[in-house]
């Protein structure tokens, strides 16, 4: 009965998965947890909240927009950026014209890329407040792992039902031993999604209780727009030429 050997290496891959990403899923819970910072400055602030709820790439995109909207930099809607203040105020602003080149004018996508990538953008964040890259990783593979196994189950279990031979009405009893392993997968993948609170996989619990705790941008100033961007990504942009550039660079950039 070549199918139950089928089935052993079904809920082996089910079983071995599931307890890594439990394991890991268990150690990023119980991280230490550490208080916001009590004293940074008003641009650390937005691009740390930038960087939690979006990652570095959207550290890249609240540095564009605020080098524009300040007049630092000129995007155009064709998808291009020429620097018109090549000193930044800051190491964000520095790496973005950095990014650009000597040439002072450069493609979005490519400078949100190395911008995104740089140093000073992806150990931006206070210890305790972004989830730890290692940490980060080791989520996002056991989770992959999680996946290749329930896709594994399936294989197996089509394979065994279409395996020639086999008596009439085989293929039901088959189909659901190997439910067993595929619906403790999928349950697997449900329990760490929700403990893992997916509202941003960059920020640890206590950075998400701080965006969760972050009022409401809204429209007007700069400031809030810059808020806006930081918190919901270039969607929130209003303007429709600038909006074109940003989403066409993201577009371009993968």
């Amino acid at each position: 009965m070549l199918w139950v050997v089928l089935l052993l290496v079904a809920w082996g891959a089910a079983a071995v998965s599931c307890i890594r990403l439990c394991l890991v899923t268990a150690g990023a819970a119980h991280r230490p947890q550490v208080a916001a910072p009590a004293s940074v400055s008003p641009e650390l602030n937005l691009y740390e909240t930038a960087f939690l709820a979006g990652g570095p790439q959207r550290v890249a995109d609240l540095a564009l927009v605020s080098m524009h909207l300040r007049r630092r930099l000129l995007l155009a809607h064709t998808g291009w950026a020429t620097v018109v203040e090549p000193e930044g105020r800051d190491e964000v602003e520095r790496t973005v014209i950095r990014a650009i080149g000597p040439e002072g004018q450069s493609r979005i996508a490519p400078i949100r890329a190395a911008a995104a990538a740089a140093d000073a953008v992806r150990n931006l964040v206070a210890a305790g407040l972004a989830v730890p890259h290692g940490t980060r990783t080791s989520l996002e593979s056991a989770a992959r792992a999680v996946r290749g196994a329930a896709v594994l189950v399936v294989v197996l279990a089509v394979v065994s039902m279409l395996m020639p031979g086999q008596q009439v009405g085989y293929a039901g009893p088959v189909a659901a031993w190997f439910g067993l392993p595929l619906v403790l997968t999928l349950g697997c993948l449900a329990i760490a999604r929700v403990e893992n609170h997916p509202y941003s996989p960059w920020a640890s619990p206590s950075g998400q209780r701080w965006l969760d705790s972050l009022p409401a941008p809204v429209r007007g100033a700069d400031r809030d727009l810059l808020a806006a961007v930081a918190v919901r990504g270039v969607g929130a942009l209003e303007d429709p030429a600038l909006r074109a550039a940003m989403l066409g660079g993201a577009r371009a950039g993968g």
